[in-house]
């Protein structure tokens, strides 16, 4: 009888498919050495041996339906940009960016649990792909949006290096609305916006920020009666900075995205607000590896 824990283990080991595990360990009678032999034979544990190996390269991908009501945005990362540009690849990110929007999964490892076709689940499908392009690949992080009174929009930027969705509420949602989400999309993928608005915004940070300012005040010898007043400005400057309803508009730097969504809200006689956004850039926070290409390429020779 083979055990779950043992298929567990080699699936662990080897980046197999849980079937294909349970399978290899009944063949070699439970033998966790020779079911990782058997697996390697079949190269199916080509994905082991690059699991290692740095995946910030790669794509986001978004999703989102005839209707505009939900949507789906992932990163789904590889070591190349070579690979990255595979229509393979590319396909599979787009696959995923589909499912990502009817998904009840709540993180990465219940996504890549889910059914990927008929066959295989997402992790399975993945690792045969590891080992058909040859290097290691990793589903990061998605995000699924879904409204009923409003629109969903996307936009991907220098193809696939920056994704965004925006949801915006709205019961008179049309094709201005619409047009309004993907203005905003364009804003968030320009200005990168930390936060919705300044009652996200953390106030610790914001405690802390006012502890750097009210210092730099005081060391440019300002007196300490109008320090507060400079810090409060400061503060102001700072909301403009990082939250997306104050920032000027990179269209028109003389309105702020709230100011635009007021008078997009007259336009369609119904208030426009933004309820979420998402904003997925490739690789960020990936602390990539510098390879010896000359290196690699031995590596690759030899098999390793």
């Amino acid at each position: 009888m083979i055990s779950a824990k043992s298929v567990k283990e080699l699936r662990e080991r080897t980046g197999a498919g849980m079937m294909d595990c349970k399978k290899a360990l009944t063949e070699a009678n439970g033998d966790m050495e020779k079911a990782v032999e058997i697996l390697r034979e079949k190269g199916l544990a080509a994905a082991a041996k690059k699991a290692g190996r740095v995946a910030a390269e790669g794509i986001v991908k978004t999703y989102v339906s005839d209707d505009k009501k939900v949507a789906g945005i992932v990163e789904l990362n590889c070591e190349t940009d070579f690979v990255a540009a595979n229509d393979e690849f590319i396909e599979f990110a787009s696959k995923l960016a589909e499912m990502a929007s009817k998904t009840d999964a709540k993180n990465v490892e219940e996504l890549i649990a889910e059914k990927f076709n008929a066959e295989q689940t997402v992790q399975e499908a993945l690792t045969a792909l590891i080992a058909k392009l040859g290097e290691n690949m990793t589903v990061r992080r998605f995000q699924k949006f879904a409204i009923e009174n409003g629109v969903v929009q996307s936009y991907i930027h220098g193809g696939g290096r920056i994704g965004v969705v925006v949801e915006l509420a709205c019961d008179n949602a049309n094709d201005k609305v619409a047009e309004a989400a993907r203005e905003l999309c364009m804003q968030v993928a320009a200005a990168n916006p930390l936060f919705l608005n300044e009652d996200q915004v953390d106030q610790v940070a914001i405690e802390k920020e006012k502890e750097i300012y009210r210092a730099q005040a005081l060391n440019e010898g300002k007196p300490e009666k109008i320090v507060e007043k400079m810090v409060e400005g400061r503060i102001k400057k700072y909301y403009k900075e990082v939250c997306l309803v104050d920032q000027a508009w990179v269209k028109d730097g003389d309105k702020s995205i709230a100011k635009y969504l007021e008078e997009v809200s007259k336009e369609v006689g119904s208030p426009v607000s933004v309820t979420r956004f998402v904003r997925f850039e490739r690789g960020e926070g990936i602390e990539k590896k510098e390879e010896n290409f000359a290196e690699e390429v031995a590596r690759q020779v030899q098999g390793k």
